[in-house]
């Protein structure tokens, strides 16, 4: 069952993502993508995140799709404008992947190529109505197209902002005009934090999908505390890596906790992001089945 179904069937997704490499030799990407065949619905490949060079999403979705993966496209507003990003979905769709993912970017600056000059042409709901045009048979200036693609489409979904719930809902409302099918949360460390979110969202049909962050250590941990805008880091966690005898299996059990919890709870489905930790995916998966 593809993610498209499984989503339409009240099931629980289960997505991986997977950073392509930042070169040409993609036999660790791979590697770690048949490791985890089978065990997830679909595989996310991030477009350079963070803005840092590497080989991109359309590149490695197009990758693991020939290996009979399923993936999730990230079109990104940073680096694009609105020709390349069409031409980017045609090709995606023509090359046989199924979902897209869209999302804003962070700024050049966050990366290793900081005189590059951003771009954005589109902003994150125009790129989602666009995405929505071109699967109705026409590109964004109107013109008739020789076949349309079909996709998924999801969206960001920012569940960690505080005092400024009203404007992410309405956010959300132009994103569910625009076609938007699911969204995908900040990492999530604090489930009631995320439940008090979902309170707001008053009967809207919003399928969200937590993202689960694999922590390495307590450094990280503190940093995302200190740093890292609309995520929330609850001091016991910090606390509890801190007094683990074995803090690399503390992480994977803290990252296996949540997900249990983010099913138990009724959501959508999760993705799980290992960063850098993709050698641990199979051995999460395994506790979660």
């Amino acid at each position: 069952m593809g993610l498209k179904d499984k989503l339409a069937a009240g099931e629980f997704a289960v997505l991986a993502e997977l950073e392509p490499p930042k070169g040409v030799d993609v036999t660790a990407f791979l590697g770690h993508a048949q490791r985890i065949k089978g065990r997830v619905d679909a595989v996310v490949v991030p477009e350079m995140s963070n803005a840092v060079m590497k080989l991109s999403s359309l590149g490695g979705c197009v990758l693991l799709a020939a290996k009979g993966l399923e993936t999730i496209l990230q079109v990104c507003c940073r680096d694009r404008n609105r020709l390349a990003l069409q031409a980017d979905l045609l090709a995606a769709a023509a090359l046989g992947v199924p979902n897209v993912m869209a999302v804003e970017g962070e700024p050049p600056s966050f990366g290793d190529h900081h005189k590059a000059r951003p771009v954005y042409d589109l902003e994150l709901v125009e790129l989602l109505q666009v995405i929505q045009k071109l699967t109705r048979g026409r590109d964004m200036s109107g013109v008739e197209m020789e076949g349309a693609p079909s996709f998924t489409m999801g969206a960001t979904l920012n569940t960690g902002v505080l005092g400024a719930v009203p404007q992410e809902l309405a956010a959300l409302d132009q994103k569910l005009a625009a076609g938007a099918e699911f969204f995908v949360t900040p990492p999530v460390f604090d489930l009631e934090q995320l439940a008090g979110f979902v309170k707001h969202l008053a009967g809207r049909p919003v399928k969200i999908i937590p993202n689960v962050l694999l922590l390495k250590s307590v450094g990280m941990a503190r940093a995302i505390d200190m740093h890292v805008k609309n995520v929330q880091m609850p001091r016991l966690l910090i606390e509890r890596l801190k007094a683990a005898p074995d803090r690399v299996r503390e992480c994977v059990e803290i990252a296996v906790e949540l997900i249990q919890g983010v099913k138990a709870a009724g959501y959508s489905g999760v993705m799980i992001s290992p960063l850098g930790w993709e050698e641990r995916l199979p051995r999460i998966l395994e506790a979660i089945s």
